[in-house]
């Protein structure tokens, strides 16, 4: 007797895989969804309101939706409000964070809240967080010129966050990664945090981002020049994630932090 044998490719068992995507409206969550999609995977992506046509409509639009795009809703402030949407996911892209002064807690919070529902999901084999440049560029040595160059081993400084009012954004991106490190570690999650700086590129949303619009206040000479530009001397990139340049199968609990996160990006190998 011959046994046949039915083998499955590691690109077949990904595309029969699901993914969750958190903030699905968001510039590099939307890019996500359509790259998964693209690629024959399941995706799941969690907003406020999925009944928000004007907000949600476009990505029921992008090719594969209909048949592979589920939109749950999920509310970083809510405690379990995403175990459904990761519960049997085999890797979460967690993007989803407010940048409003008054949603600092929300920031954090929602952080500690997608990792504890990646924790209670024995399927999930690997979370994907973005975080920011900002919670490594903020710094008294910086400001003092004691030191001209970043990487991913340096933080931003909360005290000095918050000296400054108007690193709200900071402080909480940096708070909310500290946590996550220390909720993988205690949980043994593998984790992989993504810092970029600039967000560019053709929109899929409706509506530009904060950092295109400050692009092109500077093109318009509107004086966004300062808040824009204020440390950014980072020489030290660890990768480009451009595609082909970024692999992360084989790596585990890593930082890194990249100059400028451009449309095409491929996040995906990341899980």
């Amino acid at each position: 007797m011959v046994e046949i044998r039915n083998e499955t490719s590691e690109e077949e068992r990904r595309n029969m895989a699901e993914y969750c995507v958190t903030g699905g409206t968001g510039f590099i969550a939307a890019y996500l969804v359509k790259s998964l999609l693209e690629k024959g995977c399941f995706v799941r992506t969690t907003v406020r309101d999925p009944g928000d046509a004007e907000k949600v409509g476009f990505l029921m639009d992008l090719a594969g939706a209909k048949e592979r795009l589920k939109i749950m809703k999920a509310d970083l402030t809510e405690d379990g409000s995403f175990d459904e949407a990761i519960q049997g996911v085999v890797g979460v892209f967690h993007t989803a964070s407010p940048v409003l002064a008054t949603l600092i807690d929300p920031c954090i919070k929602g952080t500690l809240n997608v990792l504890r529902s990646c924790s209670k999901a024995s399927s999930v084999k690997r979370v994907v967080l973005t975080s920011s440049c900002s919670s490594i560029r903020y710094r008294f040595d910086v400001q003092k010129q004691q030191i001209t160059s970043l990487d991913e081993s340096h933080w931003s400084d909360p005290e000095y966050c918050k000296r400054y009012n108007v690193l709200f954004y900071a402080y909480a991106k940096t708070v909310a990664e500290k946590e996550a490190w220390r909720v993988a570690k205690e949980t043994g999650m593998d984790l992989v945090v993504v810092n970029p700086a600039f967000v560019v590129g053709p929109l899929l949303a409706p509506h530009p981002t904060s950092t295109l619009l400050l692009i092109l206040a500077i093109v318009k000479g509107q004086g966004a020049q300062d808040i824009l530009w204020e440390g950014f001397r980072i020489n030290s990139i660890a990768f480009l994630i451009n595609g082909t340049e970024m692999d992360l199968h084989s790596l585990s609990n890593l930082r890194t932090m990249t100059q400028d996160l451009i449309a095409n990006s491929d996040l995906l190998d990341s899980v």
